[in-house]
């Protein structure tokens, strides 16, 4: 997460922006599901849909419990415009104003409990996508890097994916491809 890090110091250096890491990975996410279709599906009685747009889910806990409200066409969306989306959907379902429909359309789900200092866990799928990203809490450790121990930066990513639509070695490969965002976000930007 080192550059990671950088890059969002430099992103939030610019006036009237803040971005958290959350809102960097919805914008990896967003941006993998394009390149691997079949995680953006969904598994109806007689049919597996892929979805063509990408629809994020983001799990949000409320005093009663946990909603997901969702940020339509999210692969349209910039960095700037999926933390400023996040932040009032967030609000707004903390204090009970978020409408149904706001709850509504998910193509894929994420759910962060980094900021309680969880480093890992598994979430279940939200029905009817066909999977869900669960996100720990970035922790300093040892890394190998060029050779070298060093003290880097790291987050654990936990994919559950639904086999009746999604197969390890694709899970995989959306993991990679999400990886390679994480880890390079100048990426996410062109």
């Amino acid at each position: 997460m080192d550059e990671a890090m950088k890059s969002r110091a430099i992103i939030n250096s610019v006036p009237d922006t803040k971005v958290s890491f959350n809102d960097m990975v919805i914008k990896a996410c967003a941006l993998a599901l394009k390149k691997h279709p079949k995680i953006n599906s969904q598994w109806k009685e007689d049919a597996i849909i892929i979805n063509h747009h990408v629809s994020i889910g983001v799990a949000v806990a409320v005093e009663d419990g946990l909603v997901v409200p969702v940020l339509p066409f999210t692969d349209g969306m910039s960095l700037s415009q999926i933390g400023a989306s996040v932040r009032d959907l967030a609000g707004r379902a903390k204090n009970k104003k978020l409408l149904p429909t706001e709850m509504e359309g998910s193509t894929f789900t994420i759910s962060n409990l980094g900021m309680f200092g969880i480093t890992e866990f598994n979430s279940i799928i939200n029905q009817p996508n066909s999977a869900i990203l669960s996100v720990g809490a970035i922790v300093e450790k040892p890394v190998v890097k060029d050779g070298q121990i060093v003290v880097g930066n790291t987050m654990m990513l936990s994919l559950a994916c639904d086999h009746r639509t999604i197969d390890g070695a694709t899970g995989a490969q959306f993991l990679q491809t999400l990886k390679q965002y994480i880890e390079n976000p100048v990426t996410m930007l062109a």
